[in-house]
Order: structure tokens, then sequence, then C-alpha cells
């Protein structure tokens, strides 16, 4: 699995599609079988108004997707990647396609919109979604969608091995020294649910916006398998993890994560929604 952390730049949105599938075609000549990159990768993060990011959408079906999971395909990889989606009925969207044989496979439409991305994109409409692929089941996020657990807890509930999460975390500078809790997130949400996560964070400043640079790929017992990326610059995070392992929930000699629920017993509002 790579995390290809990249720097997109919303000025120069004609390069955006070719770093990406560059960083794609590194990670395939690495080995890697499943590869994720950044939330917004195709566009660029910090728009100044609707126009902007509507003349910087692209179609989930049109060249620049369909140019990524080509060259996915050269080695049989998985990728999940973050874009400016351009609906069919004129909407922009902030989205994440998983690509694989060539194709786009699945398109989900992010459902909390952080900040000022409240301004320029739809609400996605439609319960994130878990794939099957011949590398393992992969639920699909996007940043701010890690801060509800609810979200996460589904898509382990809906069989899925790995979450892997695009992300566009801004930069908060530390306190105390202590490590941003963002990384923790990641940790906390492969703890619970016995599952692997792999955030691929942009790095870079982008109009003044300084972001994180935090990708990390967390396994089921809670623990980091990579990053974070010690400079919070461009590199790309690989680790090997066996997906199968998501599937044994087990905790103990006589518990289990999944099991154990007495989902009864919870608040209605938890478990209903």
């Amino acid at each position: 699995m790579a995390c290809c952390q990249i720097a997109p730049d919303v000025e120069r949105p004609e390069n955006n599609a070719d770093k990406v599938r560059r960083a794609i075609a590194a990670g395939v000549a690495g080995g890697a079988e499943i590869i994720v990159l950044p939330e917004l990768a195709s566009s660029g993060y910090v728009f100044r108004s609707v126009e902007e990011a509507r003349a910087a959408a692209v179609p989930a079906d049109g060249e620049v997707l369909r140019a990524w999971a080509e060259e996915a395909d050269r080695g049989g990889a998985v990728v999940v990647c973050g874009f400016c989606e351009l609906a069919s009925d004129g909407r922009v969207f902030n989205s994440a396609a998983l690509l694989a044989d060539g194709d786009m496979i699945a398109i989900y439409r992010k459902l909390h919109l952080w900040g000022d991305e409240q301004r320029w994109f739809a609400p996605g409409e439609e319960p994130a979604p878990v794939v099957s692929t011949r590398h393992g089941r992969i639920g699909l996020a996007v940043c701010y969608d890690i801060e509800f657990p609810e979200l996460t807890r589904g898509l382990a509930l809906e069989g899925a091995d790995l979450i892997a999460l695009p992300a566009n975390w801004p930069h908060e500078p530390s306190q105390d020294g202590a490590r941003p809790v963002l990384h923790s997130l990641a940790e906390m949400t492969a703890y619970l649910s016995k599952v692997f996560v792999a955030v691929c964070d942009r790095c870079g400043v982008e109009r003044g916006a300084e972001f994180e640079g935090g990708s990390v790929i967390a396994g089921p017992e809670g623990g980091l398998r990579a990053g974070p990326v010690a400079d919070r610059g461009v590199e790309t995070l690989v680790a090997d993890c066996e997906l199968a392992q998501a599937r044994d929930k087990r905790t103990s000699e006589h518990n289990d994560a999944f099991a154990d629920r007495r989902a009864g017993q919870y608040v209605d509002a938890l478990v209903q929604g």
C-alpha cells in the first residue's frame, strides 16, 4: 500500500492531473497494489469563488480519471484519489474515486463539508461505499469524515478491510511538542473497528494556507505502519498490509469488537442517526 503525499496547486490546475498520474506511476513501479492520493488532488483546495471551483471541476467519466485508471492498471493497482467533480446536473462535489481495472469503479461524494467547502461544494447524498477489489474490501471517506465515528464504524460494519481517506488537513502548530491529534484519529479509527486506515494528506502552502502533510497508514492493532512524514513534505509512504487480518475482530480469548456490540441498548440517536 502506498500513500502519495503531494502538493496540488489551485493556481496551476493544468499541472495537477499530470502530477497525480506521475505519482500513480511511481507507486506502480514500486510494487504498490493499493495507492491513495490526497483530497482534491485534481484541483487544489483554496478556492476564491464558486466560479473558480466550477472551472476546476472534471466529470467522473472524463479523460482525467480515465488516464489515472489506465496508469494504475499497468501494474494491476487500485487507486483511491480525491478530485473536484462536475456532476451531470451541474453541481460540484468534493469527491473520491476508486479506480481499478483501467476504469472508474466507484465514486464517493463527501458528506461532511469543512469550512469554506460549504461555499464551493454540494454535500454528498449517498452513504460512503465499501467496494470489493482484487486486493480487499475498501471503504471510502474524505478528510473531515474521519471525525464522524458513525461513518467509519459503518464502513467497518459493512465489511471494509481498509478505510482509504484522501485528506487536506490544515496545519495546526503543536502544543508543547505534542504530535497532531489528526494522526491519532487514524490510529483510533483503526483500533476501534480493527481495520486498516490509510490517510493520504496533501502538503505545502497554497494561497497562504499551510497543510499538515500528515499522511499515515494505521493497522488494526492501532499502531502506525507508516508515517507521518518527518518534514511534512512530498513523499510516498509504503506499508505491507495483509488486509485479511482486518476480518478477525477478536480482542481477547472471550471478546470480539463486533460480536460484543449491544446495538439494541444504545441511544436511538446513535443507532438510527
